[in-house]
């Protein structure tokens, strides 16, 4: 796959704001986000567009050579598309990456987190599960985890998006579920996922099919010819 622009995957996030009374084309906005991610801005997005001037802002599109205001952006995010926003990123990030060789898997990790600064007074922060990329220090797509499911069947909804031939998926026991497993598999990949010492009961059940595989594969050694 040819590596893709940023700017043409975020041309295809759809607008939600009427066409009277736009200030800043959608594209500018995605774009100024996306640059304040990648540059770790820990502040408000306006504050960084602001503190860069009006080079940045007309280099990204911003006709009046001004990015926008707090409210402006608050208004936008609160009914932007977010599910087309990450897929038009995951499309950015996995054209950009190289393709592995055919014997090689690809460590991806599936790991929840609360989304930092996210909280709102008495709302809860928004959680959502990643699937994180090692060999490139990329996040390949994340979904957030509403509040009637739970992080497995956020991380089943997932799996659903990515390509997994050639990736071997990593995680903690949250995510040792037979449709979870059966998924990557069917898909071309593998996974690997931890039991920690104080889950004996999954512990021991794995235990147990592993030492029934070898007690089959012991006595049909014995018996062959």
């Amino acid at each position: 796959m040819a590596p893709l622009s940023l700017l043409d995957v975020l041309a295809e996030v759809p607008d939600p704001r009427s066409r009277h009374g736009r200030r800043h084309p959608l594209l500018a906005i995605l774009a100024l986000t996306v640059l304040a991610m990648l540059r770790g801005c820990k502040g408000p997005i306006a504050q960084f567009g602001r503190d860069h001037g009006v080079e940045l802002a007309h280099a990204l599109g911003f006709l009046r050579g001004k990015t926008p205001a707090p409210s402006c952006l608050c208004d936008l995010f609160g009914r932007l598309d977010a599910p087309a926003f990450e897929t038009a990123l995951s499309c950015w990030v996995a054209s950009r990456l190289p393709p592995a060789a055919a014997a090689d898997l690809q460590p991806v990790s599936l790991d929840g987190k609360t989304l930092c600064g996210s909280r709102d007074g008495e709302m809860p922060g928004q959680h959502l599960v990643a699937a994180y990329a090692h060999q490139h220090h990329a996040v390949l797509a994340q979904i957030k985890v509403d509040a009637k499911t739970n992080e497995h069947k956020a991380a089943l909804e997932l799996l659903g998006i990515l390509p997994l031939q050639g990736k071997v998926i990593l995680g903690d026991a949250m995510f040792c579920q037979r449709d979870l497993c059966a998924k990557i598999v069917e898909q071309g990949g593998d996974y690997l996922f931890t039991v920690k010492g104080n889950q004996l009961g999954l512990e021991r059940d794995i235990a147990a099919g592993f030492g029934f595989e070898a007690a089959a594969q012991n006595m049909a050694a014995a018996f062959s010819p």
